[in-house]
């Protein structure tokens, strides 16, 4: 049985190379794209308490997840790499830490960060987090 080397996913550039790095790197393995639909990105807005905006705000964000995955896979050179994908609903350090636990992930590669900005200056504090948290090695590539 091959390595499975999960990769937490957002639209960050540092994402990207992280993939980039697991396909480069572990050719054989099984590389997880994980992307985290963090609720509280809906926000506490008027408009966020109306029942149907929470449904369509999680189909949205399901849609951009779906669009993400086939970007990274279509910058990759997959060769004999598998790839899997998967959403999950959470917030992320938490979601990241017992998907790895639960899923028999071998190893997680994350960027560094994938916000910009303020939020950069505190290191990627998911990456962080999830560093400190993790059952299992964890590489953090910028």
């Amino acid at each position: 049985m091959g390595k499975r080397i999960l990769v937490p996913v957002d639209a960050s550039e540092q994402a990207h190379r992280a993939a980039e790095f697991v396909a480069e790197e572990f050719p054989d393995a099984t590389l997880v794209l994980l992307h985290v639909i963090d609720p509280a990105d809906a926000g506490y807005s008027a408009q966020a308490s109306i029942p149907s905006f929470s449904e369509e705000w999680y189909e949205q964000e399901q849609s951009t997840s779906e669009d993400l995955f086939e970007e990274i896979e279509a910058a990759l050179d997959t060769g004999t790499l598998t790839v899997e994908t998967t959403i999950e609903v959470g917030k992320p350090v938490r979601t990241i830490v017992e998907y790895a636990e639960d899923e028999g992930i071998d190893q997680i590669v994350m960027g560094s960060h994938g916000r910009s900005g303020v939020t950069r200056i505190l290191l990627g504090s998911v990456a962080e987090a999830v560093v400190r948290r993790s059952p299992v090695p964890v590489t953090v590539v910028r």
